[in-house]
């Protein structure tokens, strides 16, 4: 994958996930105790994996441009 593909997915990655963190706030806020398994792993790891493809891309491109 290039690393003008994986940007976007990065972002959009790590967007997911910030989601996924305000989605736990907003229910822990109202009362929920007992959230869902896969809300608890989209808000622990994708922002993680988001931020890793990010600067995997970011280095991959600027690497690219200097050779």
């Amino acid at each position: 994958m290039t690393a003008s593909k994986m940007l976007p997915l990065a972002v959009g990655l790590f967007a997911v996930g910030v989601l996924a963190i305000v989605a736990v706030f907003v229910l822990f806020a109202t009362g929920h105790g007992d959230l869902p398994v896969w809300l608890n792993v989209a808000a622990t790891y994708l922002p993680a994996i988001g931020l890793a493809l990010g600067i995997v891309a970011v280095i991959r491109k600027s690497r690219r441009k200097k050779s």
